[in-house]
């Protein structure tokens, strides 16, 4: 655009001298000199127009380059993706059921802020991560199943909780794995495995590979993502 401008420029100037030469060299002028002279003028006119119309699309482009930045902000999702998922229940005697195939639950953002806690949902829903030694489970010794704080899916039993150190409740494994699902996570500069609930995708915590056996995994939760339901352990 402004190659254009100053090419208009630098073609009015040359046009406007000649003509400008023409008039001024001699005391006779031809008609033909003052009908150059008249085109002049109505190429000079012209030319003025197109360099404001010209100068003003310039502006009106940049005006909107500079006023409509691009966003780099995401649009928030209100609800997760739909669908159906395969995860196992427990019986009444605390043992996983066959595989049974249900729709995914799916709310809006405003719904879960209705039914969870500031701290359940800024962890289960927002993935943050509380603070070590401070959740209500993380060195809970009770009998009994953890589920999910957003759709209660059975999620962990205490015989399989140990005490890793860490200040979060542990688990080498969970009642089922069908019940449990991983995210590739690069958050904080780290490369680590995000778990969720399979049913919600609620943001449980972390595993790693430093548990104790039979399974050496250590799956690191938040106490705010779960809820703890007496009596029902898995046998």
């Amino acid at each position: 655009m402004v190659c254009v401008v100053l090419h208009l420029k630098s073609h009015y100037f040359v046009r406007s001298q000649f003509y400008g030469d023409a008039a001024i060299g001699g005391s006779q002028r031809s008609c033909s000199v003052k009908a150059g002279i008249r085109r002049n003028g109505l190429y000079t006119e012209l030319m003025n127009k197109l360099l404001l119309l010209i100068l003003g699309s310039a502006l009106i482009a940049l005006s909107g380059v500079i006023a409509e930045p691009p966003s780099t902000k995401a649009t928030p999702q209100t609800k997760s993706k739909a669908g159906q998922v395969q995860v196992r229940l427990l019986d009444k005697t605390g043992k996983p059921t066959e595989l049974q195939t249900m729709n995914k639950i799916v709310k809006t953002d405003a719904e879960w802020r209705k039914q969870l806690t500031k701290e359940q949902y800024e962890i289960a829903r927002g993935k943050g991560t509380e603070r070590a030694f401070c959740g209500i489970f993380y060195d809970h010794k009770k009998p009994g199943i953890y589920t999910c704080v957003c759709c209660d899916l059975p999620l962990f039993s205490s015989t399989a909780k140990f005490d890793s150190g860490t200040g979060w409740p542990s688990f080498f494994q969970p009642v089922a794995k069908e019940n449990v699902a991983t995210l590739e996570d690069l958050s904080h500069g780290m490369r680590r495995t995000e778990i969720l609930c399979a049913r919600c995708d609620a943001h449980l915590g972390h595993v790693f590979e430093d548990g104790p056996k039979p399974t050496g995994l250590r799956y690191c939760l938040n106490s705010a993502s779960l809820v703890f339901r007496p009596g029902a352990e898995r046998k």
